[in-house]
């Protein structure tokens, strides 16, 4: 899934009008300014005890052990509509952090050959950024003599794709991640792309197979309601304090780790809304789930509760606050087990029911 955690530009468009959730909230990071700046490891058999190590392992990927073995050509269908026939994986551009870490697990690390701003993990901090902001560079994209291109629905400016496409490169565009059961998907329609289909299985069993082992060390709620969460979106330099609703996109996340939306439960049916007083009254959430350079950017803990109406809030009082890295938490792919483990660690610390 594809967060503004960087500034997003509006108004040019991208292969089509920026709608929604990551619409709405890229118009409101422009209109206040925000200036931020979001080989494996491990046994792969490590289950759930491996996958909880999210904090030191968010900035890798790991590989499947199996190399992939493309078989090309494969004509796919693009979520823009148009059919693409991909002739070679020799040279590839993931234009979002997340499609990135599907290529890489995958095991085409040698075959990458740029990244988005978003690509923060380890094995493609070498590579060249084709990104400003959220926006691709045609011409640095062009200059690397890719053989395809993968984007999803909001990468734009329009212009910059079109450009690419017209170049004669495969390009295919993926709908982007909304919630935890388009993981597969999104596996699937990579792997295909790329001529691996097996190999896309293959990630897409582990990935199930191992986001369900954590779910299993979920403890059962005495009451039978797990904590409220309340998902606030900060960027304090900016003066930016959201909270989020219904189409926020965590709530699929905080639902599978046993805990309950509570911006949505407060009926909040946006995707964000200005952080308030009475909305956070409303949402009363027992725990403050953010992403870890938002925190920071409010001075930490300390700054977070002096974000009006916090303090006062269940969470607030308890300073239950769960601080996740912006490079992972929503994007829905092949480490989301590492994303939901670290969110059940820190809701449930010591086995705890989080009430």
């Amino acid at each position: 899934m594809r967060f503004p955690q960087y500034p997003a530009a509006t108004g040019r468009g991208g292969i089509r009008p920026r709608t929604g959730r990551l619409g709405s909230l890229a118009a409101l990071l422009v209109l206040s300014a925000v200036l931020t700046g979001c080989g494996g490891t491990g046994d792969p058999a490590a289950g759930p005890a491996g996958a909880s190590t999210a904090a030191a392992a968010a900035d890798v990927v790991e590989p499947l052990a199996t190399a992939p073995d493309p078989r090309l050509p494969v004509t796919v269908e693009s979520a823009d509509g148009a059919e693409v026939t991909v002739t070679s994986a020799d040279r590839i551009v993931p234009l979002t952090g997340s499609l990135s870490e599907i290529v890489f697990t995958l095991g085409f690390a040698e075959q990458v050959v740029a990244r988005d701003i978003t690509a923060t993990f380890e094995q493609a901090r070498r590579l060249p950024v084709v990104t400003r902001a959220h926006d691709v560079s045609a011409e640095s994209v062009l200059s690397l003599r890719p053989t395809v291109v993968l984007a999803d629905t909001t990468t734009g400016p329009a212009e910059a794709v079109s450009q690419i496409r017209d170049a004669g490169i495969a390009l295919v565009v993926v709908e982007p991640a909304k919630e935890l059961a388009d993981v597969g998907r999104r596996i699937d329609t990579v792997a295909a792309a790329l001529g691996v289909r097996s190999s896309g299985d293959e990630l897409k069993a582990r990935t199930e197979s191992r986001i369900d082992a954590v779910r299993r060390t979920i403890p059962a709620h005495e009451d039978g309601a797990g904590p409220r969460v309340a998902f606030l979106y900060l960027r304090g330099s900016a003066s930016v304090y959201l909270l989020g609703g219904r189409e926020s996109g965590a709530g699929s996340l905080l639902e599978a780790a046993g805990a309950v939306d509570a911006g949505s439960a407060s009926g909040l049916t946006k995707d964000f809304t200005p952080i308030t007083s009475e909305a956070l009254a409303e949402a009363a959430p027992d725990a403050i789930l953010v992403m870890s350079k938002g925190l920071d950017s409010v001075g930490g803990p300390d700054g977070l509760v002096r974000i009006p109406g916090v303090a006062e809030t269940p969470a607030g009082m308890d300073r239950r606050i769960v601080s996740i890295d912006d490079g992972v938490l929503l994007n829905y792919g092949p480490r989301t087990d590492r994303v939901l483990a670290e969110l059940v660690d820190q809701l449930y610390p010591a086995g705890g029911d989080g009430a």
